[in-house]
């Protein structure tokens, strides 16, 4: 089964996505499908190119998703909030023919890096009206004035409403990459199937979320990423039910609108977002929950407190869990009526998991060691990064990086990350990458990143800092390191705290000891 066939095989006349205060039915989203890929089809596009998708969360994404999978190409969806520069390397990294892109961005790419988009032939506009969907289509580079061509709503008598004879994917056929950060913080592509999108929906959407046609699901992470993707496209889409898409930034305040007028009944997010809500709803309006029947967490640990502070606050679970984009959605979750707060609940149906130690044995039972997932949705590999591959994917088995140990009742517990890397707000920070920007600054002799937790518990950057002048003030240094790492980075890759040292701890090979810096921190 193609992702065209598995979507559009529910009530024509039923809602598919709630978007700017408007519906859009299963039939409606069908018609959009096929028009869009038919004009993907006569932008020349072939099985296995790469398509990019530079789009907010919006019925154009899942159409531009669905339509590029079904016909053979590889969508390569890529994040909104990453830097431009990011964004280009993505595209060189993916050799990405076409990109449907955002307006803005339309006319920022190829002028920004374009010694990185030699493979980009095009670049398309979208632009989301009322009724219709206008798509301006660039010439061949250096893509001068663009051919404006319109694939409005059309009749079913319309040619751009015809099916298209979508082919049946091979087993081993990418249909889509997305891309993560690993510890060198260069962005790595995983390479995945449709039948993995099938895959996650049979294992954790089945036994976790249990949905209904009536079902209602909004999340606070985006599209572009593997949790986001599954929550608002897979798991809605493929059962008949409601996704909510909310092109904003999930602020706070843009989240308690959409609990408001929406109506979610089941809310994702990462667990800074809970937190940042309780405190809206503490602080500024009361938050309405009354619609959601379940929260689902993920992204990084959920400390205990704050998810039973969510479910006594406002009477709903909080389900943590974990996943990866390796694997694509959760492996791991806790259960409605079977909640551990401070653990990522049980293995789900599908999936096995070992513990192994540095040697790659076994770890004893209630002892921490690293965590291997192996199960069917799991990528092919990395794009184009064969030894980053062999690394991670072995023998069918993906070696997460993370560490956790297993108590009597099943339930397992995340005890960190068995190298330098870790999460803030849910995306991953490599310490390398923000200890390069510090060194930018003339005052700066030497830096070291290590993961810190902030009063709510929640993971987030610290700097420890050597200065050039040891008689600086460390009073006066500290808001220009702030101001120089917000110039270069993602809010969730800056330091939340700086701490001046006279000297950091190395190994007898030179190698920053951050393990003394972290235990220096829980002192």
């Amino acid at each position: 089964m193609n992702l065209f066939e598995g979507v559009f095989a529910h009530d024509e006349a039923a809602p598919a996505i709630h978007f700017g205060g408007r519906q859009i039915s299963y039939g409606e989203l069908r018609l959009a499908t096929l028009q869009m890929a038919h004009a993907i089809s006569a932008l020349g596009v072939q099985r296995g190119d790469r398509v990019a998708l530079l789009l907010h969360d919006s019925p154009e994404f899942v159409e531009a998703f669905i339509a590029t999978c079904s016909l053979g190409a590889i969508a390569v969806p890529i994040n909104m909030a990453l830097r431009l520069e990011e964004q280009c390397s993505i595209l060189h990294n993916c050799s990405a023919t076409l990109a449907i892109a955002e307006a803005d961005l339309c006319s920022s790419l190829p002028t920004h890096a374009p010694e990185k988009l030699r493979s980009l032939r095009r670049i398309v506009q979208v632009e989301s009206l009322a009724r219709s969907t206008t798509l301006s289509s660039t010439d061949e580079p250096p893509w001068s004035a663009p051919t404006r061509r319109r694939f409005g709503q059309s009749s079913d008598k319309s040619p751009h409403s015809k099916l298209i004879d979508f082919p049946t994917p091979a087993d081993d056929e990418v249909a889509f990459i997305l891309y993560t950060s690993g510890s060198t913080g260069e962005p790595k592509g995983a390479m995945h199937r449709q039948a993995d999108i099938f895959y996650t929906n049979q294992t954790y959407c089945r036994e976790v979320l249990r949905l209904t046609t009536t079902d209602r699901l909004f999340s606070s992470s985006r599209l572009p990423f593997a949790y986001g993707l599954g929550n608002s496209f897979t798991f809605p889409l493929l059962n008949g039910a409601t996704s909510i898409l909310c092109r904003e930034k999930p602020a706070p305040d843009v989240i308690a609108r959409v609990f408001t007028e929406a109506r979610p009944t089941i809310f994702f997010a990462v667990p800074v977002v809970y937190n940042l809500l309780l405190e809206h709803h503490r602080n500024k309006e009361r938050l309405d929950c009354s619609s959601l029947r379940l929260c689902v967490s993920a992204g990084e640990a959920l400390p205990a407190h704050l998810g039973e502070q969510w479910e006594k606050t406002f009477g709903v679970q909080l389900l943590d869990g974990i996943g990866s984009t390796e694997i694509l959605h959760m492996f791991m979750s806790n259960h409605e009526n079977d909640v551990r707060y401070g653990s990522s609940g049980k293995l789900l149906a599908g999936y096995e998991a070992r513990l192994l130690d540095e040697h790659e044995q076994p770890t004893p039972q209630n002892r921490e060691g690293n965590l291997w997932i192996k199960g069917d949705s799991a990528a092919l590999g990395y794009w184009e990064k064969p030894e980053q591959t062999a690394r991670t994917f072995v023998e069918g088995w993906v070696r997460t990086g993370d560490l956790y140990r297993r108590d009597d009742d099943g339930f397992w517990f995340h005890m960190g990350r068995s190298d330098d890397c870790f999460k803030s707000s849910g995306q991953w920070v490599s310490p390398v990458e923000v200890e390069g920007v510090l060194l930018r600054h003339p005052k700066v002799a030497r830096a070291a990143v290590v993961e810190d937790f902030d009063a709510g518990g929640l993971p987030c950057a610290c700097a420890f800092v050597v200065s050039e002048d040891v008689e600086s003030d460390p009073v006066a240094l500290e808001p220009e390191l702030r101001e120089t790492a917000a110039a270069a980075l993602p809010r969730f890759k800056q330091p939340r705290r700086y701490v001046f040292v006279s000297e950091l701890p190395y190994t007898a090979t030179g190698k920053v000891q951050r393990f003394k810096l972290r235990q220096s921190l829980r002192k």
